[in-house]
């Protein structure tokens, strides 16, 4: 049985998360990110300093807004197969895994008195790139994949586990199924094409659809992320399967994947512009209270978020 009924997301609120972590890395702070792991600055002291101050930048931006926090760990690349090209052993991975959740656990205990709620969050990453879905697996396959990483994630005390930049649906399926069996809550977050469809070719309603069918509706609930909101405010119309996403983790360029995959300079669009987008694609999903950045985000783009996003709903709340 999962605990998605206890996250306090699904209660309402706003909460925040962050914004791109491996492209400020790679692009403003001029890192070697191998792999685009950026759990490897886990290894060194210098590593988890800027790591802390990144997430503690994110956590001060949540409390201007006056809203929660979804504490996501940086361990998008932190599986078998990535690892493995990394050099690690699984044993070496479940410690990293392990590792990035007792940090989210103390920034939690620093923060506590500032922003509630901080939700602890598992990342996962796609086995594949998250741009192309290769070579597919099956359901089945899925869930046997991901099981360590999530049951590593159960054992440290995560509140839930993301699932982000997922390009089809039996990859999701898998997680949430593994998710169930080891009893914490699961989050899908889909990735789209400049289209709204995923990068298998599938529809954002299709896909979230198979994946409830096949796990009894087990996700907590399902995000967007590493995409434009040009990309996909034109697939919402009102339907039922809409108020399934609650969150938004938008790339800041209108590039497609296929473009930002070649770029070598980064394309950090317009903060303000793409906040008004959120403020106005919540206007018409006033049950998404999610928000954070991808690809291209940096704290900018989540402080205008924020002003945008969480203290015009903050207001509203307190006038209705």
């Amino acid at each position: 049985m999962t605990r998605h009924v206890q996250l306090p997301q699904l209660a309402g609120g706003m909460f925040l998360t962050d914004s791109g972590m491996e492209t400020t890395l790679v692009f403003h702070e001029g890192m070697e990110l191998p792999h685009f792991a950026s759990f490897t600055l886990l290894n060194s002291e210098d590593g988890r300093k800027w790591v802390r101050g990144y997430y503690e930048r994110h956590l001060q931006l949540a409390q201007d807004a006056r809203a929660g926090f979804v504490l996501d760990t940086p361990t998008w690349r932190a599986n078998a197969d990535w690892g493995a090209k990394l050099g690690l052993t699984p044993e070496e991975l479940a410690a990293v895994n392990a590792g990035a959740v007792a940090m989210m656990k103390e920034l939690r205990t620093l923060y506590a008195a500032r922003v509630s709620p901080i939700v602890i969050s598992g990342n996962i990453g796609p086995r594949g790139d998250g741009y192309v879905p290769g070579e597919m697996m099956s359901a089945d396959e899925a869930e046997a994949y991901h099981r360590p990483q999530i049951e590593t994630f159960a054992t440290a005390g995560v509140d839930m586990v993301s699932a982000l930049t997922l390009s089809y649906a039996a990859e999701a399926i898998g997680v949430v199924r593994a998710s169930v069996q080891a009893g914490v809550a699961s989050i899908i977050s889909f990735t789209l094409e400049t289209d709204g469809s995923l990068p298998s070719g599938q529809s954002l309603e299709d896909a979230i659809e198979e994946t409830d069918a096949a796990t009894g509706g087990g996700a907590a609930y399902y995000m967007i992320n590493c995409a434009h909101p040009d990309h996909f405010g034109s697939v919402f119309t009102g339907a039922a399967w809409e108020q399934r996403i609650r969150g938004v983790r938008a790339n800041a360029s209108r590039r497609s994947h296929a473009e930002l995959n070649e770029a070598t300079e980064l394309d950090a669009g317009n903060p303000e512009e793409l906040a008004a987008q959120y403020a106005a694609l919540l206007v018409r999903m006033p049950q998404v209270n999610v928000l954070g950045g991808c690809c291209g985000t940096d704290h900018r783009h989540v402080a205008a978020i924020g002003h945008a996003c969480c203290m015009a709903r903050n207001k509203q709340q307190k006038e209705s």
